[in-house]
């Protein structure tokens, strides 16, 4: 019995680094597709498109669930979760037009570190030393990708790390919203307020797509709604600390399609900061999860004191 429910568990955790390994080739074919519209179309409608068509995709689900399901009293968290989103999405698609996938992604994945610190500033989390090293030497990851100092850092290279600080809030919000909202009209929500926010600046530079933009356009709006549903099933399928690794599949994965697509070719100082970004954040997962683990302990032997 004891060996059966360990399989249990070890198959459990595999379907969740599958998950996740799935959602984050996903993201990095959105980035992709970004690219790739961005030719005829400006990012700030591509980004209100793909909002509205994540919006679309999952308005089937609503109503099959019924509209009830997605009745919250959290409006004011949803609505600052997609603040913190449209501001990312629209600060990440200007940056992919005009930097190499690869390392946009690699400083995009300062994210988690950004986390670790708000955390401890805006939740008053607890961060032990360990942790607050794992994310010094994150830092230092980004520094070696940019390496100021030694080249001119542009434009492009600090709005990444502003996208990065602005993913982190919007994962900040997410932490607390999936606390008690499910999953799926997390994912509504999440479209239906960042189609209405990502509006106003797609007006600014509107000008209706061609007919040959349409279907990539939608095809856009499916693989980032997919992207979503797969990291929201991920998580729930394992521990973090096994599972965010796995997410890091998009670094190599996007190095591959910008070099078969556009030739680009990531030098050595941007593998040498990934890989140091990856390190830092696989130790920060590891340590979340192991605070949580602990957290757990701690209300077990309150609940039934020896």
């Amino acid at each position: 019995m004891k060996r059966l429910f360990c399989v249990k568990i070890e198959s459990s955790a595999l379907s969740g680094a599958l998950w996740m390994a799935l959602a984050a080739s996903l993201l990095g074919t959105l980035s992709l597709l970004v690219r790739v519209i961005s030719a005829d179309l400006h990012p700030f409608e591509i980004a209100f498109f793909r909002n509205l068509a994540q919006l679309v995709f999952m308005l089937p689900w609503v109503l099959v669930a019924g509209f009830s399901v997605l009745r919250t009293k959290r409006v004011w968290a949803h609505t600052r979760r997609s603040a913190f989103g449209i501001l990312a999405m629209l600060s990440w698609f200007w940056v992919l037009t005009k930097m190499p996938i690869a390392e946009a992604t690699a400083i995009s994945f300062s994210a988690p570190l950004f986390t670790t610190l708000g955390a401890a500033l805006f939740l008053r989390e607890s961060v032990g030393i360990r942790r607050w090293a794992a994310t010094f030497v994150g830092f230092m990851g980004v520094l070696i990708i940019i390496r100021p100092g030694f080249r001119e850092v542009e434009e492009p290279q600090l709005i990444a790390i502003i996208c990065a600080i602005l993913i982190a809030g919007a994962m900040l919000s997410n932490k607390s919203l999936s606390k008690s909202e499910n999953p799926n009209a997390m994912v509504v929500w999440m479209g239906a307020l960042m189609s209405v926010f990502s509006l106003p600046p797609a007006l600014t530079v509107w000008q209706w797509p061609a007919s040959h933009i349409w279907p990539w356009l939608m095809v856009l709006g499916a693989v980032a709604t997919a992207a979503h549903l797969a990291i929201n099933r991920a998580f729930a399928r394992g521990d973090a600390s096994f599972i965010a690794p796995f997410g890091f599949i998009q670094i190599p994965f996007v190095a591959i399609v910008g070099f078969g697509v556009y030739d680009e070719v990531p030098d050595l100082w941007t593998w040498v900061g990934a890989i140091v970004i990856m390190g830092s954040g696989a130790y920060t997962a590891h340590r979340e999860a192991k605070h949580k683990q602990g957290l757990k302990a701690l209300e077990a032997g309150l609940k039934h004191p020896a």
